[in-house]
């Protein structure tokens, strides 16, 4: 009888989703959710054995004129979505343009901060295929559920964002 692996007893990585993706030898953008941040990494794998090309968290944000009173909110879903398009601007310096998404173990639910993430990706040029209905409202991730100060600070990083794509 075979043995389990030790990460799969531990319910950290799922196998038989691994491979999948490993089959379509595409880079693959791995998106993770901590208690502070959102970390988003662009990885391919040779034979198995990921490499980290490039990667970001939200802390970045605090770079690029996050104001350090609401840093409790950079696991927010505009905060999600300047991940996702910080990332895909380092991307494309890196000359990639294609890639699929990897949410890991998270939960798939429709509007949520990782698909925030890849509505940030696709928003800087990321090629990646995904269904656009389960992408947040434009509201949510420009902010205007929230205070006038936050949402005067995500349109300024926005503007700033777009300026380094170019």
């Amino acid at each position: 009888m075979k043995t389990p692996k030790k990460r799969n007893i531990e319910r950290r990585t799922d196998y038989k989703a691994r491979l999948i993706l490993l089959k379509s030898e595409k880079p693959r953008i791995a998106v993770r959710k901590t208690n502070n941040y959102i970390i988003a990494q662009y990885i391919k794998s040779y034979e198995g054995q990921d490499k980290i090309i490039t990667g970001v968290t939200s802390k970045e944000l605090l770079n690029y004129g996050w104001d350090k009173k609401f840093i409790g909110s950079l696991k927010s879903i505009p905060a999600a979505y300047l991940t996702g398009k910080l990332l895909g601007n380092k991307i494309i310096e890196k000359k990639g343009k294609e890639a699929i998404l990897d949410i890991g173990l998270a939960k798939n639910i429709a509007g949520s901060r990782i698909y925030a993430v890849l509505k940030g990706l696709v928003d800087a040029g990321i090629e990646i295929p995904c269904n656009e209905k389960s992408f947040p409202a434009e509201e949510r991730l420009l902010g205007k559920h929230l205070k006038d100060d936050i949402q005067k600070m995500i349109e300024k990083i926005k503007d700033k964002l777009k300026w380094e794509a170019l």
